[in-house]
This record gives structure tokens, sequence and C-alpha cells, in this order.
């Protein structure tokens, strides 16, 4: 595999992950606004260090594709048949990557407006040669905030077709490393969290 920073031939795509129900929320948390911007565009500043092209995981109609179409960006929507969870985004960002010619993709979700801008850095560096990364705080893992390998597009369909896993659990089967940062990174369930 290629590792992910080097110059040959590499390319990394970047997705925010904004296709939850929002049920503990109460409302479309991707558009609840942080510092008095959507949290959804807190994720695509993180992506914007480092990916191109950037997209957003979210269903058609909603808040979040449509901010996301207003500023030139792709939607990528779960495909029919896949059960809810985050790792269908995944799935679909996967596909979605490896069809613009990427072998990478960094997610993050929607939720995390705190998260720092040299996480894609971070990740690519754990991720080494391996299938990928995801990010580990002082609180514990953040699952969705991960690089992937496009090779885990037949591995992650194989999951899927038996259910929804847990994200991390995906990932330590498919052997993903951990990119350790020292810090607390809330992210917001409910209108009222602190972030």
């Amino acid at each position: 595999m290629t590792k992910p920073g080097t110059a040959a031939a590499f390319r990394l795509a970047g997705l925010v992950l904004a296709g939850g129900r929002s049920r503990r929320f109460g409302a479309e948390k991707a558009m609840a606004l942080y510092q008095g911007r959507p949290m959804l565009d807190w994720g695509l500043q993180v992506l914007a260090v480092g990916c191109h092209p950037l997209a957003v995981n979210a269903p058609p109609g909603s808040g979040a594709a449509d901010l996301a179409l207003s500023r030139g960006l792709a939607i990528v929507s779960d495909a029919a048949g896949d059960p809810d969870g985050p790792l269908s985004g995944v799935l679909a960002g996967l596909v979605w990557a490896r069809d613009q010619g990427a072998v990478w993709l960094a997610t993050v979700p929607c939720d995390m407006p705190q998260l720092p801008d040299d996480l894609v850095a971070r990740l690519g560096q754990a991720a080494g040669e391996g299938p990928g990364a995801r990010l580990e705080t002082v609180d514990g893992r953040q699952p969705l905030c991960a690089l992937w390998n496009t090779g885990l597009i037949a591995p992650l369909r194989l999951a899927l077709d038996g259910g929804h896993p847990p994200v991390w659990a995906f990932q330590d089967q498919a052997g993903m490393a951990a990119a350790r940062l020292d810090v607390t990174l809330a992210n917001r369930n409910r209108p009222d969290d602190s972030v």
C-alpha cells in the first residue's frame, strides 16, 4: 500500500459522516451551530487540510446534503439495503473515493467540532503501510475519526452483509492502527452539550 502523505500515486479523499438520525439531539446535528457555524463546517475544515476531493455522507434532502451541495461538494448516500449505522456511510464513502481515483479515505463525524487541524496527518503517520488508522484520545476510541484504505471495501461489505458490527470491532479485525492524541475531544449528542 502507498503510505498516506507520500508522493507516489497517492490521492486522499475526505468524508464527513452526517447520515445519523440524531435521535438524542432532537434536530439535525450537522446543522446545529457551534461558534456561529454549522457543525458540518468544522468537519469539512479539518478534512480540507490534506484531502481532495471532499464529500458529505447524508440522506438526500437533509440540511447537511443541501449545505454540501451549496458548497459544490459531493453527497454520498448509504446504499439501499445496507443496515443503519456509520459503517454503511464509510462503505459508501470508500466506493466513492475509489471511483475518484483515491487510495485512502479520511472520515470524521459531524458532531466533533474541536478536532485538530493536523488530524489527517496524524492518522496517516499512524497508518504506515497498514490498512488504516483511527483516533484514540484520553476519553478512549474515536472510531469515526479514521483513515481507511480502499482495499477495505470488500471486507467491510462482507461485514455489513451480516448486520452492522461495532465500528471499533471492524477496525480491530481489519488491523487498523491507533493514532493517539492526549486531549479530550467531546462530541455533541444533545443540543445543550458544551464542547
